[in-house]
């Protein structure tokens, strides 16, 4: 009997193989266009992280990884009782709430204005504006933004000026860094983040629009009943992989912003680890740095997933 039970499922088995297979020879087109990015990945994300060993060395280039010593925790330890490590912490949590709490409902707006337009061309050209400066490097956008906020001749602290004021130091005060980090991102980016929500938009049920018109439903009823409800699950799923890169804010864009005078709201983590590691060649320190920003993601990812599924949502894996 037992015997039977094995070949039965060794049968099973066999079939499923060759199902999978067929499978797989039938999209072999769709394998194929994985491909790219799949050995993009491979090569660029995965095989590095062996590198990462060196947090746990205190690495010597000459010497290379087999050669170097091992100091097991004591670069962490370093970092964790630094002064640094807290205002590191802090300066890279208050920016990252600023993105959070300030620009990303932006494009979930934007969106959903830009839905409501009905002249196809005004919509296109809206759009075309609004999509351009994400294109822009981020040193084209502090550039502009230089000569705009400038003390000695900028645009907008003439007008402050000419109309009796006193010019503000936008660029070097500690209490403007934030504005202006923001500001810039808002600039750049929130054209270009509303495509997932219009296209998400796009395939909403139009029955439902009209069920909610033949209930008396306005405009604005409409987009709060029946719009927003359709493109939730891809603002959490925006929402989730916006929290894993809580201490992962981008190093151009603040090290452009970052001076001396600004310095102590202004370094954040992806900026001390370029000071740490290759201006000051503590490479092993660095790394353990960049470590402790991917752990700190992955669990922050992982945490939201699963409290976006307690709450019903589909969340992202």
């Amino acid at each position: 009997m037992k015997a039977n039970v094995t070949a039965v499922d060794v049968n099973i088995k066999k079939k499923r193989r060759t199902s999978q297979f067929m499978g797989m020879k039938r999209n072999a087109l769709l394998y194929l266009m994985v491909l790219p990015g799949l050995i993009y990945f491979i090569i660029f994300k995965y095989l590095p992280m062996g590198g990462l060993i060196i947090a746990f060395q205190d690495y010597q280039p000459y010497l290379g990884i087999m050669g170097s010593p091992w100091v097991g925790l004591k670069h962490f330890i370093r970092l964790f009782t630094e002064p640094t490590f807290f205002m590191l912490l802090s300066n890279t949590l208050i920016l990252f709430a600023l993105n959070i709490v300030i620009f990303f409902p932006l494009p979930i707006i934007l969106s959903l204005m830009l839905n409501e337009v009905r002249h196809k061309l005004f919509k296109n050209v809206i759009q075309t504006v609004i999509y351009i400066p994400h294109f822009m490097s981020w040193v084209i956008i502090v550039s502009i933004s230089y000569v705009f906020l400038t003390v000695d001749g900028g645009v907008i602290n003439e007008m402050i000026a000419a109309l009796g004021g006193e010019k503000i130091s936008f660029l070097t005060s500690p209490e403007w860094l934030r504005t202006v980090y923001i500001g810039q991102i808002i600039w750049k980016e929130l054209g270009w983040s509303t495509i997932i929500y219009l296209a998400a938009i796009t395939v909403v049920d139009p029955q439902l629009y009209e069920a909610a018109e033949m209930d008396g439903a306005s405009r604005l009823r409409k987009t709060w009943h029946v719009t927003l409800p359709a493109i939730r699950p891809v603002i959490i799923t925006l929402l989730i992989l916006k929290i894993g890169h809580t201490l992962d804010l981008g190093f151009e864009h603040m090290y452009l912003l970052l001076n001396s005078l600004n310095r102590e709201v202004a370094e954040i983590f992806d900026t001390y680890i370029y000071t740490a590691g290759l201006r000051n060649g503590q490479l092993s320190f660095s790394t353990t740095v960049g470590l402790f920003k991917g752990v700190v993601g992955l669990v922050l990812v992982v945490l939201s997933n699963k409290l976006a599924k307690k709450m019903g949502e589909d969340g992202v894996y």
